[in-house]
């Protein structure tokens, strides 16, 4: 380990001992020892075997025995068990231009913020604005800086890169020399995060040249990293590369199939073909030297004795199987569901009135709508006390007498605390239609305690969904471990329904366990966890990463009517 190495480790740990709260005097030391290290003109490596750390102005015994540990092991027992106290995207905001350790302490204190993703959500949702020390320019600033930091940051949410990707494939659809177009890669089979974008599109070898012009000078390019008759790539506003494929509209069928990927399902399919003696690549099928010409994707499948595989299920976990067997399910579709559940109001942490929801909703298309906003606990996202609970209920009794095919569910997201038990007294739980029991807090956990609390929660008969069941937040921070599986089987087992947050900061349920819970008989309830009328269509999102999972129509609580889903929740109240 050199010594920026070690110097950028001596920081980490004096910014951790700040949030710790430690003496200023110890935060400073490590400081001054990173700094030391910095100026070094001699190698770090000769100092530590000859022993004459001590010599350099800022090291102290207590760190020079640390940095010796540092360079000989390549690891520092105390940096771990330091680390090991805090979340692990906590320090990621101080990426942020203008984010300090002492302010990101005081967000995390107040906010319980941990995480870029966390800041942007309570910036987006103005949670800022009361906290004193910050206010309505310290929000534009952290937008503006977490934008700055993604920038080049590698990996992007899908919405964002959803966002950054329809006004430019639009252009190239629309573009007059277009025959076909379609995105492809990861953002086509609905992934979590996204790399880059990828387009792929048909035109006459003659029209290439015009139509790449129109791709690298769109609007939002701001580099052009390569440009060709057959690709270019550019990079975008948001920092988010995009790649323009182009070729015949006879070869459009293969590279398209080739292009969405992934490479694993790629590779299955190859090997699949090679066994009926067929070649399969990016170009075409081929029976020896013989072109087996398909005019789509479905073709291409048929060809290979295979149902057609939606892009979403194009991961080789199965899906080459299930379409020999002509097994593939038929997928849910956004027009399937009926009504969204686990939504805010003002009432907590939301930006919007139950009326304004309600409202929201129904322009949407839905028939029913879930408020759940946060329990007592919460005391960050304005929990609803005993008393708060029944006046937003009289409130939607009144709006439910006078909103006409459309109906309010009462309900809640109840904390599940540290020893599994639910955030409110029995009473209370009875008043709800329904519970979406959550973790918010106390999540530095192991798989067994996490697994357990999970399964203590839904043993209550008032609970009827587990939300985000792993608490992550997409490139922001990881969930607290658990077994999936058990969780799965218990729910399985007491008849409670699980949770896709299709807010595309979470995606959590994670699309791999979905089939498992579907065979296990399971429902899953895809809620938008919206926080303003806005984030009420995230709901769509996650329709995308239920496909992923394999589910249908059925396997999903909210594609239920109004009176179906009424006696649902009423299934386990005894």
């Amino acid at each position: 380990m050199d010594k920026k190495q070690v110097a950028a480790i001596l920081e980490e740990i004096a910014t951790l001992l700040e949030f710790k709260g430690e003496n200023p005097f110890k935060t400073r030391a490590y400081n001054n020892a990173a700094r030391a290290l910095d100026g070094l003109t001699e190698d770090l490596a000769e100092l530590v075997a000859s022993h004459r750390l001590r010599e350099i102005k800022g090291i102290g015994e207590a760190i020079s025995e640390k940095i010796t540990e540092l360079v000989t092991t390549g690891r520092l027992k105390y940096y771990d068990d330091l680390r090991a106290n805090f979340p692990a995207g906590l320090l990621d905001l101080l990426r942020i231009p203008g984010l300090g350790s002492k302010k990101a302490k005081k967000l995390f204190d107040a906010l319980k913020i941990s995480s870029i993703e966390a800041l942007e959500k309570a910036c987006q949702e103005d949670r800022l604005i009361d906290l004193e020390g910050f206010g309505k320019k310290s929000q534009e600033k952290f937008l503006e800086g977490i934008r700055q930091v993604r920038e080049f940051s590698g990996r992007h949410l899908f919405h964002h890169t959803l966002e950054a990707a329809t006004p430019l494939f639009d252009a190239v659809r629309r573009h007059p020399k277009v025959i076909r177009a379609e995105l492809a890669g990861s953002l086509r089979r609905c992934k979590e995060t996204i790399k880059d974008i990828d387009i792929v599109a048909s035109c006459k070898d003659a029209d290439r040249p015009a139509i790449m012009e129109a791709f690298t000078k769109f609007p939002g390019v701001i580099n052009i990293i390569a440009k060709g008759d057959t690709k270019s790539s550019v990079l975008l506003e948001k920092g988010i590369p995009a790649d323009l494929r182009l070729l015949s509209d006879e070869e459009y069928p293969y590279l398209l199939h080739h292009s969405t990927g992934s490479a694993e399902h790629n590779v299955a399919m190859r090997s699949h073909a090679l066994k009926r003696g067929i070649k399969m690549s990016d170009y075409g099928l081929f029976k020896g030297n013989k072109l087996i010409r398909c005019k789509d994707e479905a073709e291409i499948f048929a060809a290979l004795g295979m149902s057609y595989v939606p892009p979403e299920m194009r991961e080789n976990m199965g899906e080459i199987e299930a379409a020999l067997n002509d097994e593939i399910p038929e997928l849910i579709e956004k027009k399937d569901l009926r009504g969204v559940l686990h939504c805010h109001s003002t009432h907590s942490d939301g930006a919007n009135s139950l009326r304004e929801m309600a409202e929201a909703s129904r322009k949407l298309g839905f028939e029913y709508l879930g408020i759940c906003d946060h329990s007592m606990s919460v005391a960050y996202a304005r929990g609803l006390s005993p008393e708060r609970v029944k006046a937003q209920q009289k409130e939607i009794d009144k709006l439910n007498a006078e909103m006409k095919n459309f109906r309010i569910f009462k309900g809640t997201e109840c904390d599940i605390l540290p020893d599994g038990k639910l955030d409110y007294p029995e009473k209370v739980l009875e008043s709800f239609d329904f519970v979406v029991a959550s973790i918010h807090s106390s999540m530095n956990m192991t798989e067994e305690k996490a697994t357990s609390r999970l399964i203590k929660a839904m043993e209550h008969p008032a609970v009827r969904i587990i939300g985000h069941p792993t608490g992550r937040l997409l490139l922001g921070r990881e969930g607290y471990p658990i077994n999936h599986r058990k969780v799965i089987d218990a729910a399985a087992a007491l008849g409670v329904c699980i949770e896709i947050n299709a807010s595309p900061h979470r995606f959590d349920l994670d699309w791999r366990y979905c089939k498992y819970a579907r065979d296990k008989g399971v429902l899953i309830s895809i809620n938008p966890d919206a926080h303003s009328i806005d984030g009420l269509a995230d709901t769509f999102y996650g329709v995308g990463i239920a496909r992923k999972g394999w589910l249908r129509r059925q396997d999903v609580l909210n594609t239920k009517s109004t009176k179906e889903i009424e006696k649902w929740f009423g299934k386990r109240r005894k």
